[in-house]
Parts: C-alpha cells; sequence; structure tokens
C-alpha cells in the first residue's frame, strides 16, 4: 500500500510540477540585440517607487558627452537590474551601469579576474576604484568603486567599432567622476 501511495505521489507531483510550468506568452520573440535601436527604455513604474532611479543618476547628456563628446546622443535602450544606453557622437558605443546595492568592491575585483580580465587600482573623486579590461576585447573597459551609501557602482563602455581608443578607460572613469561627484 505504501508503494502505490508513493507512487501515486510521485505522479501528482509530476503533473503539478508540469502544470505550473507550462504557460504560454504574448509577444513576437527577438534576437538578442535586434531590438537595441526599437526600445524606448519606458516602463510604466507607477507601482514601484523608485524603481528606476538608479538609471537617473546622471543625465542622458551627461552620458552623450561623456562617452560620445560634445553633442553626442546617449538613448536609453534597458532599464532594469541593469541599465543600458547607445551613444552616438564622434563614437558609436554601447553604455552599461550597474549598482548592486549589496555588492563588494573586492568580490567584484576577485570575479573580474577569475573572468580572465586585467584589473588597475585607480583613484576616482578620491575613492578607489579599479578598472577591469578584457584582453580579447581591448577596446572595452569598465570601472568599478564602492558606492557612498552601500553597495558599488560599475560603468561599463564598449565601442562599436573595431578601433581601439587611445584610453579605452577614460569614459567609463569620467562617468564614475561624475557619478561620484553628484553630476558635477
Amino acid at each position: 500500500m505504501r508503494r502505490i501511495v508513493g507512487v501515486v505521489a510521485a505522479l501528482l507531483l509530476i503533473v503539478a510540477v508540469s502544470a505550473a510550468c507550462a504557460r504560454s506568452i504574448d509577444g513576437e520573440p527577438v534576437a538578442v540585440g535586434a531590438a537595441d535601436n526599437e526600445q524606448e527604455g519606458a516602463v510604466d513604474t507607477d507601482q514601484f517607487d523608485k524603481l528606476l532611479l538608479e538609471c537617473q543618476v546622471l543625465s542622458a547628456a551627461q552620458i552623450g558627452q561623456a562617452v560620445g563628446g560634445e553633442g553626442a546622443i546617449a538613448r536609453g535602450t534597458f532599464n532594469g537590474a541593469i541599465c543600458r544606453w547607445i551613444v552616438e557622437g564622434s563614437t558609436l558605443a554601447d553604455v552599461t551601469f550597474n549598482w548592486f546595492e549589496w555588492g563588494d568592491p573586492n568580490v567584484e575585483k576577485e570575479t573580474a579576474k577569475k573572468l580572465g580580465y586585467e584589473t588597475e587600482n585607480i583613484k576616482v573623486a578620491s575613492q578607489a576604484a579599479f578598472t577591469q579590461r578584457d584582453p580579447k576585447r581591448p577596446a572595452v573597459c569598465g570601472v568599478t568603486a564602492r558606492s557612498p551609501s552601500r553597495g558599488v557602482y560599475t560603468w561599463w563602455v564598449e565601442p562599436r567599432t573595431a578601433a581601439v581608443p587611445a584610453d579605452p578607460c577614460a569614459a567609463p572613469i569620467k562617468l564614475m567622476e561624475l557619478l561620484l561627484s553628484g553630476g558635477q
């Protein structure tokens, strides 16, 4: 009898899990990156107070100028756990910002090293920070610093051209400097 109860319980569990996982989602599938130029980056956040606050720590104009020079335009393409922009100016580049509120700079640095990135300790706006660079993608640079309140900030800039900028870390360092200086 126990054996039958066990088999029935297992079958019910399988049916329940299958039913919970079976659902359909409306919309059209799009390849990764294919919608970058079409997304407005706007989400109805009325029900979530300050949900996207981290994506507004710098203005689109500040991001555009820091990455693409005078007159450059930054268009938000994604707001969520991370924030993304495409900058069009003297260079075309992807910009990513994240703020891990419970993050630790030491853990971030260890992770970067485990991924094979080269790191370098720097100071940005009198704060300890570090750069991270992937030797396989020399034009790309990320800069991480401790958030003054808690956690860590990271800016990544990835030009969409094959040309390597004279200093690939100049733009993410400038973005971090603006952020840590209160946007000044």
